[in-house]
């Protein structure tokens, strides 16, 4: 199974879950903070988020999980894609 880890409500910006037992996996998400990032060759205010998935590698390769990483990152960052 799989379990979500959400403390970001809580004013935490990143952390590493512990899974429990029967998990495979648990994904940490953090609170989205505000900062500057370069859009199109300009400094705009811009959202980060930190996730952190931890994986019992028993079960679950690491190159899986950061392929799994990958995806959610790109679905977070173009939602609209998920309806594709």
């Amino acid at each position: 199974t799989f379990t979500v880890s959400n403390l970001g409500m809580f004013g935490i910006d990143e952390f590493t879950a512990i899974i429990n037992a029967p998990d495979s996996c648990i994904l940490a998400i953090g609170g989205i903070d505000q900062v500057p990032v370069v859009k199109n060759g300009q400094i705009v205010p811009g959202n980060i988020m930190k996730v952190t998935l931890t994986c019992d590698h028993r079960v679950v390769d690491g190159a899986t999980g950061a392929a799994f990483l990958q995806t959610l990152k790109s679905l977070l960052e173009e939602p609209v894609r998920i309806l594709a």
